[in-house]
């Protein structure tokens, strides 16, 4: 039996407590045996930024769990400052326990001290603050989860849903964790390393009229799709088509596509879809070197870089 104990306190954010709880429950059904503890420092009931309370047990009654995680608050940098949150969380790394943070969770991590050196994630809007006030914290700005040591943190909210599947398939295989995803009906799974950003999201909001032409080119990537192909999708000449998708997107409709291919390659590559030939054809560069120069223009990184921040796996951890 693996005991996971989420370290509660007043103001914290309900999913990134609830979302990953959920994923240990269902695993269960699926071969994983995990028994959740709610725990404070004191014990009683607990306030969500909600509204919603939790009872909680004191956490000496929990602190022999396998697992520790603290999840995020609007505050978390001024909840971080709280001397027995960080005692709990300094005392549960150095007994090798596997510690834990979701979203700016991190800040309370890295106040313990169990950041001190090591790459963590956060929200990508906390990234900035997490860099000024612990400066020894390698800080990912971009990856959903990152683990460094036995040490795990997440981006915000339902990224701790990704951690937590990505902890069953440590502790369970990834067969279990499979299994879990496809009951929650989420992807199994996003890898650590994919990027907390989207490019179609970034490019156009909800309600752009040119919305719906970018996610029909997404899917679509591995065809040709020059501007003639786009303007006649959009009902448009190309001229009137390339002024308003500039106009409305910021970036010129070749750009937007480059864009598309090098977010489709990245999430290929970190999930091992393919050989570096293989995904540059699946995704319309056609070969690795026109790829390569896209992702050097584009992240400053060549394609490899992108299967090297996968976390490599590892063979199942004794619960």
């Amino acid at each position: 039996m693996h005991r996971i104990t989420f370290l509660l306190y007043d103001g914290f954010q309900i999913l990134d407590a609830t979302g990953p709880a959920a994923v240990f429950e269902i695993a269960g059904d699926y071969g994983g045996a995990y028994a959740v503890t709610f725990a404070s420092v004191a014990g009683g009931l607990v306030r969500s930024s909600g509204g919603l309370t939790v009872a909680t047990v004191p956490l000496a009654e929990a602190k022999l769990c396998d697992t520790l995680i603290v999840p995020g608050a609007e505050l978390a940098h001024e909840r971080a400052a709280d001397a027995d949150l960080q005692r709990a969380v300094a005392e549960a790394a150095e007994a090798g326990r596997r510690v834990a943070s979701v979203c700016s969770g991190a800040f309370v991590l890295a106040a313990a001290g169990v950041l001190e050196g090591r790459r963590a994630a956060t929200h990508w809007l906390a990234t900035a603050g997490l860099k000024r006030r612990h400066p020894g914290v390698r800080v990912d700005e971009d990856s959903i989860f990152v683990e460094d040591r036995g040490v795990w943190s997440s981006a915000g909210v339902l990224a701790g849903v990704d951690l937590a599947l990505a902890m069953v398939g440590r502790d369970y295989g990834e067969a279990v964790a499979r299994q879990t995803a496809r009951k929650l009906v989420v992807y199994h799974r996003r890898p650590g390393g994919q990027s907390q950003h989207s490019a179609l999201l970034e490019m156009v909001a909800p309600d752009n009229r040119f919305a719906p032409l970018l996610g029909w080119a997404r899917e679509r990537l591995d065809e040709p799709l020059p501007v003639e192909r786009l303007a006649e999708q959009a009902a448009l000449s190309v001229r009137q088509f390339t002024r308003a998708f500039t106009e409305a997107t910021g970036v010129a409709p070749a750009k937007a596509v480059e864009r598309l291919r090098v977010e489709a390659a990245r999430a290929a590559l970190e999930t091992g879809a393919g050989t570096l030939d293989q995904v540059a054809r699946q995704t319309g560069f056609g070969n690795p070197e026109r790829m390569r120069r896209a992702f050097v223009k584009l992240t400053g990184r060549p394609p490899g870089a992108a299967r090297l921040r996968a976390a490599p796996p590892r063979p199942p951890s004794r619960p």
